[in-house]
């Protein structure tokens, strides 16, 4: 059918709905959903049009070409992911600068290889407490004696000894005594009002060498100390470096550092030097709290910045299962800082693995080099000395692929959030108040468009969910956990392909014979206002990473109005894909940057996140979220483009070939690879438990090696190579016992609920664990008060379990009042130094109604984790025949229940 210029549209059907007959009807009703087709303005500059009812398969003529299409998206995510990966290549410098008053990676090195080859570095052992102790003091005393005149250097051993609570990993208490901090100040010759404090730890978790948790800091530390105490440029504020020496113990020494040291009353700020992987880049992801200038003395001195406020709200959202020392200053002194960690190659962090080596120098060179900075920058500044002026407000900041930092006052954040969404309220207004005859169809076909494009998203995270909860079923979890590019061939494809087809099957039967142009600019709408919509609800909830999402319109809206006269005029063509693509350069980039940095963190952590998480449906889940953001802005493309066939078969082959072989388990979690070890973790405890009745009688006795494993797989892959473990001897929860009656070293029982018990003979320590109670005396207050001494090893847990009408109401640990763990029942982490007195404590107990079976349980487990006390022949033995895939963490532990 031919028609004037002046209606040159193409016309649309709806099944079911109303026919338009009249051609000159229907264009002068829906002139917003008509759009001139490219043949058509070429007809009409020669006298006439010509347009071209899409087919009822839904192709057009005049539309996209597909091959166009997915070869052109292909391209721009690879070069974007190219771009992406050179970013963080060039956040890792290849050399040491060494340069006199620079940072100079190969020492810090130096210092690096001798800490890791005193090997693991648990608190309380010989290795922690004598021999990395006396290592650190002897280049401090080097340091010292080389220092600058115009400086002084004050060193003081500290082993303090105290308890708190935490809320962490469902709430504990922890006590400690006699543990280690090494503590220099260096300050000007006339000495300084206050300081800036760099915290590292030199204690390392069991059976792991600890060089990037947290070896590498303590080096980089000592290395900044060098420089600044020999620089001939005066301090105005000290630098106190804290070397403390047990972290690993659940954040103890730098509490025992803020609560009882002299010096920390001077601190005004920090920096804490951490690790969630094994070199790479040290993000900042944390800072404050508030106090926005901390950020902008990073922002201004940094020379490598790495820093995301996404990281932060993520980190502190709970999220990921772990804490620092931040958390310690923060809370109880009460002090603003900046979190560091490296966070590349998490998957050997806290294994033997996590050797010197390993870290590169680069690495090294560039996490000094602004740790240097920072530290000179703070130790110079007027704002340290009158810190509280400036400690009100949030601030926005992230890092631009590791060239600058931009950062604002969230304030001004919300105002330019706001602004974006006026800005958006005002090119939507725009399309909806024209006049009712005009807006009826755009308004309609865009809450339809909105709705289908939901339900694409949805649909899409429900399939891979699907898929991801039957290959979990089946055993074959984790299989991406080696190679990660299965996850986006199985997952990632699949929620791709779901989307593209529930939108083909509108485009087929809903959006029959309606222009591609159209069709086009109503899903390009209604992603801005999806993206709108999120920027509203984050900057309302306050969150300063709502910054992504003003990007996330900012830049298509400026696009979508360049790109938008030559899209009229000559439709989807290669310029219009030319500039499409890039004007949404920045987003996407951005986007692909972060997505990066989730991926690299989240993916090693579902290698240890205990029994009770399917993997396979977290990270399902996070690509079918990461795929929805990135498919917003390209879903009209869908519409554009003649057609998705080949693409939809494609993908669906992708899919449906790596689901076949995960299925057959072609894929293996785990790797040996020296290069890139991947290892499966296991904990194997030698344990001889002892169950006392009320009267003190033994009423049960055994012994055996308690085995679990740190991921949803368990012992699935082990049984083959180790037939006794399997599922006949899977653990028994003892109901009546505090945390099940078995040793839990963190309390992390919620966690892990499938562990084996493989009956062994009995352990006999040398350093053998004795609890007693000392007294148990009725109080003014109508409680009983009991009174108990243990004496052990370096670490010990107790567990403690109220019985039926008792009432735990105070004791002499944390801060008075008694705190449960996760499912009621009380964990209290104890620790002591090389040598302590015995351990005594009290408890109150409220009774309102006697019970037979008394008032209380408390069981009592002791770890040896250094020395021959650890080791026995036949754990010695199991653990030489797990396989090379395998890190099995081993030691040997004695429990003790008793009833009161």
């Amino acid at each position: 059918m031919e028609l004037g210029s002046e209606s040159a549209a193409v016309r649309r059907h709806r099944v079911g709905g109303e026919r338009r007959e009249d051609p000159a009807a229907a264009a002068a009703l829906q002139p917003e959903r008509e759009a001139p087709a490219p043949e058509s303005l070429g007809a009409a500059g020669r006298g006439g049009a010509r347009t071209r009812k899409r087919s009822p398969g839904g192709g057009a003529g005049t539309g996209l070409s597909e091959a166009r299409a997915v070869l052109g998206l292909g391209l721009y995510l690879l070069a974007l992911r190219a771009l992406v990966q050179l970013s963080l290549q060039r956040l890792v410098l290849r050399g040491p600068a060494g340069s006199l008053g620079e940072f100079d990676a190969r020492q810090a090195r130096d210092y690096l290889e001798h800490i890791t080859s005193i090997g693991p570095r648990t608190t309380g052992s010989p290795e922690n407490e004598v021999l990395t102790v006396r290592y650190l003091l002897e280049q401090i005393k080097l340091i010292q004696d080389q220092s600058n005149s115009i400086h002084k250097i004050a060193v003081d051993v500290q082993r303090p000894t105290g308890t708190f609570s935490l809320d962490f990993l469902g709430g504990f208490t922890s006590y400690y005594d006699n543990i280690t901090n090494v503590v220099v100040k260096l300050e000007p010759r006339g000495g300084a009002q206050h300081a800036v404090l760099a915290n590292c730890h030199f204690d390392s978790v069991p059976n792991s060498p600890g060089a990037s948790d947290d070896a590498v800091s303590c080096s980089v530390m000592l290395e900044v100390l060098r420089v600044l105490s020999a620089s001939s440029e005066a301090l105005h504020h000290a630098v106190i470096f804290l070397f403390n020496g047990a972290e690993e113990n659940i954040l103890q020494a730098s509490h025992g550092f803020i609560t009882q040291h002299p010096w920390a009353s001077s601190v005004r700020a920090f920096i804490n030097l951490e690790a969630a992987g094994v070199g790479g880049k040290e993000l900042v992801f944390q800072t404050g709290p508030e106090n926005p200038w901390l950020v902008q003395a990073y922002v201004s001195a940094a020379k490598h910045p790495f820093a995301s406020v996404v990281a932060q709200e993520v980190f502190q959202s709970g999220i990921i299962p772990s804490d620092t020392d931040f958390r310690i200053y923060r809370d109880f002194g009460n002090i603003p800082g900046i979190d560091l960690a490296f966070i590349e190659n998490g998957y050997i962090y806290h294994t033997k693995y996590d050797t010197a080596d390993r870290i590169p120098t680069g690495s090294i060179q560039r996490a000094g080099d602004n740790i240097l900075a920072v530290l000179k920058y703070l130790a110079t500044s007027d704002m340290l000395a009158s810190s509280s002026k400036y400690q009100h407000g949030h601030m926005v900041f992230f890092d631009v692929f590791g060239l600058f930092v931009i950062a604002y006052p969230s304030r001004v954040g919300s105002i330019i959030n706001y602004m974006v969404v006026m800005a958006v309220v005002l090119y939507l207004g725009k399309k909806l108040l024209r006049p009712k005859q005009k807006t009826a169809h755009y308004a309609k076909d865009f809450f339809c468009g909105l709705g289908i494009t939901l339900i694409s998203w949805f649909t899409s995270l429900v399939t891979v969910l699907i898929i991801a909860v039957f290959i979990s079923l089946i055993g074959q979890s984790l299989s991406w956990y080696n190679h990660f590019y299965v996850s986006v061939c199985l997952y990632g494809t699949a929620a791709v392909a779901k989307i593209i087809f529930i939108h083909t099957l509108a485009k087929r039967f809903y959006y029959v014979n309606t222009s591609d142009q159209y069709l086009g600019e109503i899903f390009f709408d209604i992603s801005l206002f999806v993206h709108c919509i999120s920027l509203i609800t984050l900057t309302y909830q306050g969150l300063c990473l709502a910054f992504i999402s003003a990007v996330w319109i900012a830049f298509p809206l400026l696009t979508k109005l360049f790109v938008q006269k030559d899209f009229k005029q000559h439709g989807a063509g290669g310029k219009f894909l030319v500039f499409y693509l890039v004007g949404m350069f920045i987003p996407y980039l951005y986007a692909l940057y972060l997505i990066w940095a989730v991926f690299e963190m989240f993916t090693p952590i579902l290698g240890r996140s205990g029994t009770q998480i399917p993997p396979d449906v977290v990270l399902a889940s996070i690509l079918a979220g990461c795929i929805m953001i990135l498919s917003s802005y390209f879903i009209n493309f869908i519409y554009l483009a003649k057609s998705t066939k080949k693409t939809l078969v494609a993908l669906t082959l992708v899919c449906g070939i790596t689901f076949l072989l995960v299925c057959s388990g072609t894929f293996f979690p785990y790797s040996s690879d020296p290069a890139s070890p991947k290892p499966k973790r296991v904990f194997l405890q030698h344990i001889t438990r002892t169950f006392h009745d009320l009267d003190g009688s033994v009423v049960k006795r055994d012994s055996g090696i308690w085995i679990n494993g740190f991921d949803y797989t368990g012992m699935s892959h082990i049984t083959p190579h180790i037939p006794e473990i399997n599922d006949t001897i899977r653990a028994h929860c003892e109901e009546t016992a505090p945390l099940c009656g078995f040793p839990w070293y963190l309390p992390v029982h919620f966690l892990i609920k499938k562990n084996w018990y493989l009956p062994a003979s009995e352990v006999s320590p040398r350093d053998r664990a004795h609890f007693r109670l000392i007294s148990k005396e009725q109080t003014p207050w109508d409680s009983v008060r009991l009174t108990f001494e243990a004496t052990g090893p370096s670490h010990m847990s107790l567990y403690i379990r109220a019985h039926t009408g008792a009432v735990l109401t105070q004791w002499s640990l944390g801060n008075g009042t008694p705190v449960t763990s996760r499912g009621g029942d009380y964990f209290v982490f104890y620790s002591h130094g090389l040598q302590a007195s015995a351990w005594q404590f009290w408890i109150e107990v409220q009774v309102s109604e006697e019970q037979p079976e008394g008032m209380v349980i408390v069981a009592m487990a002791a770890h040896y984790f250094s020395g021959e006390d650890k080791r026995s022949p036949q754990l010695d033995a199991l653990k030489e025949k797990f396989p090379g895939w395998t890190f099995p963490s081993a030691w040997v532990c004695t429990y003790d229940l008793f009833v009161f």
